[in-house]
C-alpha cells in the first residue's frame, strides 16, 4: 500500500494523471511533455505552477518508488498512475480525488462544479456519497475540515500529504459571487474544449 506522504508536486502530478485519464482517455497514459503541460495549466489549478521537465521527471520517479505511478514502455515513454486499481476507485471517486489534489480543499458544491470535465454529478447527494466512501477507506483518503466561522459549508481536503496543516483547517473558504462562479464555469468549459481538441487531433493522427 502506498505511503500517504506526498509533497506538493507529487500531488500535482498524481492529480493530473487521474484527471487526464478521465477527461482525455485517448491521450492517456501521458507522455512526459504532456504531463509537464498538464502540471503547468493555468486553468483548473491552484496554485498555478511552472514546473520544469526535470522537476516532473524526478517527481514521477518518486511516485513510482512510493507505488503511485508506473512507466508504460513504447516508442515514447509514458506515465500512468496506479491509484485507481490500488484503492479500487470508481470514476466518481477518482474525479473527486483528482480535483482535491489539483485545487486543494473545496466544499462539496465546488467539487460538483469543478469535476464536471471528468464526471458530471447529477446532484450533491452523489458527491456526498462518494466523499463518504473516500473518508471510510483504509487508510482514509479525504477528510472534512472544521467549518470556518461564518461559512455555510465545511470544506473537504485530501489526506495524501498527511493531515491538513492548521492554516488549511482554519482559513475561511471563499464565497464566490455569481460573476466569479460564471468565470469558473467558463474556465472549465474552455479546458474541456481544449481537451476535446487534443483528443480529436490524437484520433485523426491514427489515420
Amino acid at each position: 500500500m502506498p505511503n500517504l506522504d506526498l509533497v506538493p508536486l507529487e500531488c500535482r502530478v498524481l492529480g493530473c494523471l487521474l484527471e487526464k485519464q478521465l477527461s482525455t482517455p485517448d491521450t492517456y497514459p501521458l507522455s512526459m511533455n504532456t504531463l509537464v503541460n498538464a502540471c503547468n495549466q493555468s486553468s483548473n489549478r491552484d496554485p498555478v505552477l511552472s514546473a520544469t521537465e526535470p522537476d516532473v521527471q524526478a517527481t514521477v520517479a518518486a511516485l513510482i518508488a512510493k507505488g503511485f505511478a508506473e512507466h508504460w514502455p513504447g516508442r515514447v515513454m509514458k506515465v500512468a498512475h496506479t491509484a485507481r486499481p490500488t484503492w479500487n476507485l470508481s470514476v466518481q471517486e477518482a474525479a473527486l480525488l483528482a480535483e482535491l489534489l489539483l485545487r486543494g480543499p473545496q466544499t462539496p458544491g465546488e467539487l460538483r462544479t469543478n469535476t464536471r470535465r471528468m464526471y458530471v454529478f447529477p446532484d450533491l447527494a452523489e458527491v456526498e456519497g462518494c466523499l463518504a466512501v473516500l473518508m471510510e477507506a483504509d487508510p482514509p483518503l479525504v477528510t472534512r475540515l472544521a467549518r470556518a466561522p461564518g461559512a455555510r459549508e465545511a470544506r473537504v481536503a485530501h489526506l495524501l500529504s498527511g493531515p491538513p496543516d492548521a492554516a488549511a483547517c482554519e482559513s475561511p473558504p471563499s464565497h464566490p459571487g455569481r460573476l466569479d462562479q460564471l468565470e469558473s464555469e467558463v474556465s472549465s468549459l474552455r479546458e474541456e474544449l481544449a481537451e476535446l481538441r487534443q483528443a480529436f487531433e490524437a484520433f485523426k493522427a491514427q489515420f
